[in-house]
């Protein structure tokens, strides 16, 4: 059984657009962000507000208005016992065809139960993800704001 965390949700929008906006990182998880999350092999890091969550992705798999994967290379999460826990695990994106439009699976590969980050991570990612919802359904995400990288 997979037990990483993992959410999903249906718009009725082209895949096109939910590729696109995941790509778009900064309007739907973090406008602090330092690189570049379009092409693949990009690297980028996010860090959010008080050094809570550092992390250092890489862009490993890119298809087209079907999937996008990120590895972790790098994190600190400076309120667990293993800062780096997020370091070598993978979030995956991946975009279907639905009856009612367009469906989006997300799992944070390595983000299970057995985590110290589990609870308070996939409450993150749950915010996370309905801000990305509301960026392809709306136009308008609720990434984190705090600016440390100019």
């Amino acid at each position: 059984m997979d037990n990483n965390f993992q959410m999903s949700f249906v718009v009725e929008q082209p895949a096109s657009k939910l590729f696109n906006a995941i790509n778009n990182v900064t309007q739907w998880w973090n406008e602090n962000l330092k690189g570049e999350s379009k092409e693949l092999n990009d690297e980028f890091e996010v860090q959010f507000s008080d050094d809570v969550h550092y992390s250092k992705q890489k862009l490993i798999e890119l298809v087209p208005n079907k999937k996008v994967v990120w590895l972790v290379t790098d994190s600190k999460l400076s309120w667990l016992k293993n800062k780096h826990e997020w370091t070598g695990t993978k979030i995956v994106f991946e975009i279907f065809d639905h009856p009612k439009g367009t469906a989006l699976k997300f799992t944070h590969i390595g983000l299970n139960p057995e985590t110290e980050c589990y609870k308070d991570c996939s409450n993150g990612w749950r915010q996370y993800i309905n801000s990305l919802y509301k960026l392809i359904s709306t136009g308008k995400g609720e990434p984190e704001k705090v600016k440390i990288y100019e």
